[in-house]
C-alpha cells in the first residue's frame, strides 16, 4: 500500500534522478577511503595520517553542504545538483593526470567533499514532491543512493590492481557523466520550492534548539556509516592481514547492510515513530562496537560491523523521518546543516581510530569510544525527546515513545 502511494502521490523520475546523483555522488565521495590502503602505501603514512587522509573529504562534504543547502532553497535543487556534478569533475580529473604530492591530495581530497555535498540537493528533491506519511520511505529510497559506497569498495581495489589509484579516478568520470546526462533529462523541481529568502534567514536555524537534536543525532549515525566506510579498509588490512582486494570486500559487505537498511529505517519510523526507532538502535550500535572494541575473529568482527552498520544505516532513514516534519519550509538550509554536522561526525571517526591506534598500539580503544558514543546518542535522544513532548506534537507518529 505504502509503495503504491509512492507512485500516486510524487515524481518517480525524480525520485530515481535524486537517487542517481545521490549514488554516484557517493561513490566518488568515498573513493579516497576506498583507495586508501594503495594511497597510504606509497605515501608512507602513519596510522594518524592515515585516519586523516580519508576523513578529509568528509570534512570537505559538511562544509560544501551548507553551501548546496542554501543554493537549493534559492535556485531549486536540480540546478543546485547539475552544479555539484560539474565541480565534481575538477578533483577527479586532478587526481587522474595529477596528485603526485601530499598537499596535492589534501586539496583533492577538500574538493571530493562536494560530491558528499550532494545530500542536501538530492533529498530535498525527493521530499518536496512527497506528503508528509511518506517522507520516511521517500527520504529513505533517494537517501539509499549512499550504497554508491558499495561500488568503490567493490571495484575501487580491484581496479587499483590493474590500472593503479590514480586511473581509477579518471574511470570514476565515467559514471558520473551518465548519470548528468540521465539527470538533466528526467529530473524535475517540485512545485511547492518555496521562494526564496534573505540570507540572514536560513540561519535563523541555528538558533532552534531540535535542529542541534538533528545534528548531534545525525552526527553519530551518518557520520558513523561513512567514517567507518572510509576506514575499514585500512583495519581490515592493518589489524587481520588482509589482501587489499580482499578487505575490500569484507568492508563491502558491511557497507551493504547501511545502504540497503536505510530505506527499511524510514518505512519503520514511518510506522512507529522515528524517536522509537532510534532508541533501539542505538542501544545496537553501542553493543556491536564494544564487540568490535573486543577485536575477535574475522568472522565475528564481521558479524559485529555488519549488525553495526546496518543500525546506523537504519537510524540515518530515521533521523530524516523526522526532519522533514519539523522542517518544511527550510528543508534545503536544514538538511545541508544536518548533513554537515553528519560529516563532521564522519570526519572525527577515521581520525579517533587512526590517532588512538597510534597512542595505544591497538583499534581497541578507539571502537570502545565509539560504543561509548553510542550511549551518549541514546541520552540527547531522550533528552530530545523530552523537549518535542512539550513543544514538537506531529499528526504522524514521528515522536511517539
Amino acid at each position: 500500500m505504502k509503495l503504491a502511494n509512492l507512485r500516486k502521490s510524487g515524481h518517480a523520475p525524480s525520485l530515481f534522478a535524486s537517487f542517481l546523483y545521490f549514488d554516484v555522488s557517493f561513490m566518488i565521495w568515498v573513493i579516497l577511503g576506498a583507495l586508501g590502503v594503495y594511497i597510504t602505501k606509497d605515501f608512507g603514512l602513519s596510522p594518524s595520517q592515515k585516519g586523516l587522509i580519508v576523513a578529509i573529504p568528509i570534512l570537505g562534504g559538511s562544509f560544501f553542504r551548507l553551501v548546496l543547502g542554501v543554493l537549493t532553497d534559492r535556485i531549486g535543487p536540480k540546478k543546485t545538483s547539475i552544479i555539484g556534478m560539474v565541480v565534481t569533475m575538477v578533483p577527479l580529473l586532478w587526481g587522474w593526470l595529477f596528485g603526485t604530492t601530499l598537499t596535492e591530495l589534501y586539496f583533492i581530497g577538500i574538493l571530493l567533499g562536494v560530491a558528499g555535498a550532494s545530500f542536501a540537493a538530492a533529498l530535498p528533491m525527493a521530499s518536496r514532491w512527497y506528503p508528509p506519511h511518506l517522507q520516511g520511505l521517500a527520504m529513505g529510497i533517494a537517501g539509499a543512493g549512499n550504497s554508491g559506497t558499495l561500488f568503490a569498495t567493490l571495484f575501487g581495489p580491484r581496479l587499483a590492481e590493474q590500472i593503479g589509484w590514480h586511473n581509477v579516478l579518471g574511470v570514476a568520470l565515467i559514471p558520473l557523466a551518465i548519470v548528468f546526462i540521465i539527470f538533466v533529462l528526467i529530473a524535475k523541481d517540485a512545485p511547492s520550492q518555496p521562494a526564496p529568502k534573505p540570507l540572514k534567514e536560513y540561519f535563523n536555524v541555528f538558533k532552534q534548539k531540535d535542529a542541534l537534536y538533528f545534528c548531534l543525532l545525525y552526527s553519530v549515525t551518518f557520520g558513523g556509516f561513512v567514517g567507518l566506510s572510509s576506514f575499514l579498509s585500512i583495519f581490515f588490512v592493518d589489524q587481520y592481514d588482509l589482501s587489499r582486494v580482499r578487505a575490500g570486500d569484507f568492508v563491502t559487505l558491511c557497507v551493504a547492510a547501511g545502504s540497503f537498511f536505510r530505506p527499511v529505517g524510514g518505512y519503520i519510523a514511518d510506522k512507529i515513530g522515528g524517536v522509537r526507532l532510534l532508541t533501539f538502535l542505538f542501544i545496537g550500535v553501542a553493543l556491536t562496537m564494544l564487540g568490535v572494541s573486543q577485536l575477535p575473529s574475522i568472522a565475528f568482527v564481521t558479524i559485529f560491523l555488519f549488525v553495526g552498520m546496518m543500525c546506523l544505516g537504519m537510524g540515518n532513514g530515521a533521523v530524516f523521518q523526522l526532519v522533514p516534519q519539523r522542517f518544511q519550509e527550510e528543508i534545503g538550509m536544514v538538511t545541508g546543516i544536518v548533513g554537515a554536522a553528519g560529516g563532521i561526525g564522519g570526519f572525527f571517526i577515521p581520525n579517533i581510530l587512526g590517532t588512538l591506534r597510534e597512542i595505544t598500539g591497538t583499534y581497541a580503544t578507539g571502537f570502545l569510544v565509539y560504543a561509548g558514543i553510542g550511549v551518549l546518542a541514546l541520552l540527547v535522544l531522550i533528552i530530545a525527546q523530552m523537549s518535542w513532548k512539550k513543544t514538537w506534537a506531529p499528526k504522524e507518529t514521528s515522536v511517539k515513545a
